[in-house]
């Protein structure tokens, strides 16, 4: 609505601006041709006449006009904007505004001449006045709508990050169940249950790290790559499907580098996240899904690649915005929250790269300066 009413507000400045300056060559014209014909008139009397002429086409124009002698004493008007005789004191404030608006013009002879604005220019005034407001109302829904949009990302950020929350201690903490319920089933405990404790009770403090890490600096130390996607491959592989619709983790990695500066939480949490996507997709299917590390051009690269149906094209351009998530029962903060990790906190980036099949995520972080 407010689009509409500024462009019929412009369309309406220009028809009256060519309205105008169509009405000023007419008026233009007349004039020019009055002054030329009381001058060349041979008849007695024919220049009063052609001044009497022009006073009147003057006046036509609807230019405000108030002519003083030289006491003050107002001689004659034109073009009032209310009813007045000579004498009315009104008119004397009436000069003084149009005094404030156009410089008053002297002529020895006649006296003091001063007089207004076309209407025409109050008119080009009034809707200068009206655009500019339509503008500042755009402006102010513009400001609002663009608050209002991130109050609501954040609120979808929010709500993501506990449910993400939920989902990473669920695994450890219902594996402590089954612990548990192993433990009392039986008079004794399994030789290798401390081991599986540890492992369940570290998963949980990493969680935690992970979470703790939110909102505060990144940490920066020297991280290898190579490792790191190792041990992310040794997290995912136990818990990968063996026997229907399998699926093959593979690490393509040359030894524990290259060497990056970050945080290794928030790296190992961002590239777990794309390993967890990519399974998401397999879901239903056997395939391969292969970490793929190296460098090039000062940064070190990390592909996660699957084989699965690949992301649809009219989705890319959402896939990374908090909430949005195709997996039923998703929450739409995982590629979300990997991407703030390696764009914000690292400086790096993480783009989903064109492929034949299935899909590729490109994690890139620029290389420690000994590496470099």
């Amino acid at each position: 609505v407010l689009v509409a009413l500024l462009a019929g507000l412009s369309l309406g400045t220009g028809l009256l601006i060519i309205r105008h300056f169509q009405a000023d060559a007419t008026a233009t014209s007349r004039l020019y041709s009055g002054v030329f014909a009381g001058l060349n008139n041979p008849k007695s009397g024919g220049e009063v006449d052609a001044l009497l002429r022009l006073g009147e086409q003057v006046r036509a124009l609807g230019l405000p006009l108030v002519v003083t002698d030289r006491s003050g004493k107002v001689t004659a008007a034109a073009n009032l904007p209310f009813e007045a005789a000579l004498d009315d004191p009104r008119l004397l404030a009436y000069v003084a505004r149009l005094d404030r608006q156009n410089p008053p013009i002297v002529d020895e002879t006649i006296g003091t001449v001063h007089y207004g604005p076309l209407p025409a220019q109050r008119n080009l005034t009034a809707l200068a006045v009206l655009q500019a407001l339509t503008i500042a109302v755009m402006v102010a829904v513009a400001v609002f709508a663009y608050r209002s949009a991130m109050a609501a990302q954040r609120d979808r950020l929010w709500v993501a990050m506990a449910r993400e929350a939920a989902h990473q201690m669920g695994t450890p903490l219902t594996s402590l169940q089954g612990w548990i319920e192993r433990v009392r089933s039986r008079p004794t405990p399994p030789p290798d249950l401390a081991d599986h404790l540890a492992a369940d009770a570290e998963r949980l403090e990493r969680v935690a790290r992970r979470f703790e890490r939110i909102g505060n600096p990144a940490r920066r130390e020297p991280i290898g790559l190579g490792a790191l996607a190792d041990r992310v491959a040794g997290y995912f592989r136990p818990r990968l499907p063996r026997r229907a619709n399998p699926i093959e983790l593979r690490l393509e990695a040359p030894g524990m580098g290259p060497m990056v500066e970050g945080d290794p939480v928030l790296l190992e949490w961002a590239l777990e996240s794309l390993v967890k996507n990519a399974i998401d997709a397999l879901q239903g299917r056997s395939g391969t899904i292969i970490l793929r590390v190296g460098a090039e051009q000062g940064m070190g690269e990390v592909r996660v690649m699957d084989d699965g149906p690949g992301v649809p094209k009219d989705i890319r351009r959402t896939l990374f915005e908090p909430g949005f998530t195709t997996k039923r029962g998703g929450w739409g903060i995982g590629l979300a929250l990997s991407r703030r990790v390696v764009e914000d906190a690292h400086e790096g980036a993480l783009v989903l790269e064109q492929s034949e099949k299935g899909a590729c995520f490109l994690m890139r972080i620029p290389l420690a300066e000994s590496a470099a």
